[in-house]
């Protein structure tokens, strides 16, 4: 594998240099669909733009949609100036270059035919784009087709490595993987009888984004920090993952998994346990998955008796957002008017092991709120005895880090500073770091760092099963408590706003109040 340069920006000097993969075949099962043209094509341009994907490398799109190659060129290169998270930096001479490595078969990937007819085409490439017999299969399609494409993946031998001794094939299986813990179970089974676990790469595009990773260096590449990450000085930790978009026409789709299987499931979780995480030994996959497992482990279950007290379920009805007015979810296309799908949830959650116990961890996530943020904050007890006493004008607050997401990926911590004035007068202030104006460029895109990593073969930043099922096991209960009360407990709320009233007492009840954001 090749070392490339970084760029000769000075703000970037001493960055982490990317190593680039062997030559491969991308093949996206779902190569029509909305996922490959948001996110999968823009990424793949902007590594094929920075050089960072390896001589030779191709796409094979697959789907029923009846695109030949030049089609699918032309709608790819469209998606990529359509898309990117900076249109303004496409550059045409390279899209097209990158368009030529795209290729395209039209066929019904349930029918065992068409899997001959991709094995025909790999080997073409193989011989005339020297892919060295590497491949990496991407499902970006719904989760119904997942153990159909597998299955035939392993009965016709494409699964297994070209040849074991110089080459290699992965799987990246998006999620929602299952739909309960039997479901995932039942696909696990499924996954197994055809791919090893070093194969399977189980992506949750959360833990791609540069803030989340960096919260592992934050915690574990600096002294001062990691001393004070438990519970003498913590007092409680907050993770919000707040949209302002609807169902957006995947009505259908939200039916059936619902906010806690869309988002909690995977990103807050995967979130969750690198904030809680213990020290791993080494930086490998091994290592900082078995820490993440550990964490889930210690996850107290959910008392459903006591319901009210740890979790609120709410559902958004008609409101404002951006000055425009919105229709209440029962109104959105595919939604049946009398669901009782839940668009918002928040969940109080414990950790029992040393580090953690008694610290509670808010999490809340939501549609139609008032809007797009995500954000860990991480609010820190008061100071034992107040020296100033009444000395002071205005009560002192709590200190504050908060490590943004998305967007403005960064980190702040707020502090209590004096007031210049002849009085003792004390005021928070903020202290603040920011991804653009410290590196001189916007970190890369979650999928362009998970893509490049499941081609090095880093599995990291992807689930384990372990943990996959762990979090399942935590909400299954929940998912099932929910479907047997149907309207019951259900919290309405208008869009635009931060989520139900019971969100704010779920924390009020303790004598806390979510951060602002």
């Amino acid at each position: 594998m090749a070392d490339i340069s970084v760029a000769a920006n000075p703000l970037r000097e001493g960055m982490r240099i990317r190593r680039t993969p062997s030559p491969c075949s991308l093949v996206i099962f779902g190569a029509s669909g909305d996922l490959t043209a948001r996110k999968l094509i823009p990424a793949l341009y902007y590594l094929h733009r920075e050089r960072l994907l390896p001589q030779g490398f191709s796409v094979i799109g697959c789907a029923k949609t009846p695109y030949d190659n030049a089609r699918f060129r032309e709608a790819m290169a469209d998606a990529v100036r359509k898309f990117s998270e900076q249109p303004s930096s496409v550059d045409e001479v390279s899209l097209k270059s990158f368009t030529e490595s795209l290729y395209y078969l039209t066929d019904n990937f349930g029918d065992s035919k068409a899997y001959k007819q991709l094995g025909s085409l790999l080997s073409e490439l193989d011989e005339v784009r020297g892919t060295g017999g590497n491949r990496l299969y991407y499902l970006a399609t719904p989760p119904s087709s997942f153990p159909v494409i597998i299955g035939h993946l392993g009965s016709v031998g494409l699964a297994a490595p070209k040849n074991p001794e110089k080459s290699w094939t992965r799987v990246v299986i998006e999620k929602p993987f299952g739909q309960d813990l039997e479901s995932a179970r039942r696909l696990t089974t499924v996954v197994n009888s055809a791919f090893k676990e070093e194969q399977v790469y189980r992506i949750d595009h959360y833990l791609g984004k540069e803030t989340v990773q960096n919260l592992l260096v934050f915690r574990f590449a600096n002294g001062i920090f990691e001393p004070i990450w438990n519970r003498r000085y913590i007092d409680h930790i907050e993770i919000t993952v707040a949209e302002d978009l609807g169902v957006e026409g995947r009505g259908r789709y939200y039916e059936e998994a619902g906010l806690l299987r869309d988002m909690i499931q995977n990103h807050v979780i995967s979130v969750l346990s690198l904030v809680a995480m213990e020290a791993p030994s080494t930086f490998n996959a091994v290592e900082v998955r078995d820490e993440k497992a550990k964490v889930m482990r210690s996850v107290r279950p959910i008392d459903l008796d006591r319901l009210d007290d740890f979790v609120v379920r709410g559902q958004y009805g008609e409101g404002w957002i951006r000055g425009e007015k919105v229709p209440a979810y029962r109104a959105e296309p595919n939604v049946s008017p009398k669901s009782t799908t839940e668009t918002f949830a928040a969940l109080k959650l414990f950790i029992d092991n040393w580090r953690w116990a008694d610290v509670p961890f808010y999490v809340r996530s939501g549609k139609r709120l008032a809007k797009r943020v995500s954000e860990i904050v991480v609010q820190f007890r008061r100071v034992p005895h107040m020296v100033f006493g009444r000395k002071t004008q205005s009560p002192v607050e709590q200190n504050v880090l908060a490590m943004r997401i998305q967007p403005n990926e960064g980190i702040s911590v707020n502090f209590n500073a004096k007031f210049p004035a002849p009085m003792m007068e004390i005021r928070p202030v903020k202290m603040e770091f920011r991804y653009a104006e410290s590196f001189g460029s916007e970190p890369p895109s979650a999928y362009e760092t998970l893509l490049l990593d499941s081609m090095l073969g880093d599995q990291t930043l992807f689930n384990r099963e372990d943990a996959v099922e762990l979090a399942w096991q935590l909400l299954t209960p929940l998912l099932e408590r929910w479907q047997e009360d149907g309207e019951r407990g259900m919290q309405l709320y208008e869009a635009g706003s931060w989520g139900p009233d019971a969100s704010d007492r779920l924390l009020a009840r303790d004598g806390r109040r979510w951060h602002r954001l």
